[in-house]
């Protein structure tokens, strides 16, 4: 899937639209998705401006966006959100700079009621794993509260 394709399932949009591309996916189940960090990327201009580093909450959030194109991807949430509940056992092991690609693979784990949810994810940069996660989420209409 391309950036348009992506932007069909999930309402996130420029600055915060995360993933580039879907690479593979199992509707339901998990996805892989690709983020090209570049030199201009909006976030380096205070974090840090002589250091540039991306920060570790927008890698989760990369991992969660990846995770709701395979959630939001089946029919019976077309047009739904994907929200954020937490994340477990968050680890980073590498920084991202930039120039990286990172790979993005969020595979649910668990998912009660077709509401509420578990993803375990994974971040890496040429097969070095840069972060890993789980990652909690609630399933709601795009027109609640």
């Amino acid at each position: 899937m391309n950036t348009e394709q992506i932007k069909e399932i999930l309402p996130h949009r420029d600055p915060f639209l995360l993933i580039d591309k879907v690479i593979e996916i199992e509707n339901g189940v998990r996805a892989v998705a690709e983020k090209h960090i570049a030199e201009d990327s909006w976030w380096f201009k205070g974090h840090f401006p002589d250091y540039p580093v991306t920060p570790g909450v927008l890698l989760l959030e990369m991992l969660a966006q990846t995770g709701a194109v395979a959630l939001l991807s089946l029919p019976e949430n077309k047009g739904k959100i994907g929200l954020f509940g937490g994340a477990d056992n968050v680890k980073f092991r590498r920084q991202v700079l930039p120039g990286d690609t990172v790979r993005l693979e969020t595979e649910i784990t668990a998912l009660r009621g077709g509401k509420i949810g578990k993803g375990k994810g994974i971040a890496t940069v040429n097969g070095e794993k840069a972060c890993s996660a789980e990652i909690t989420f609630a399933i709601t209409d795009s027109d609640k509260g």
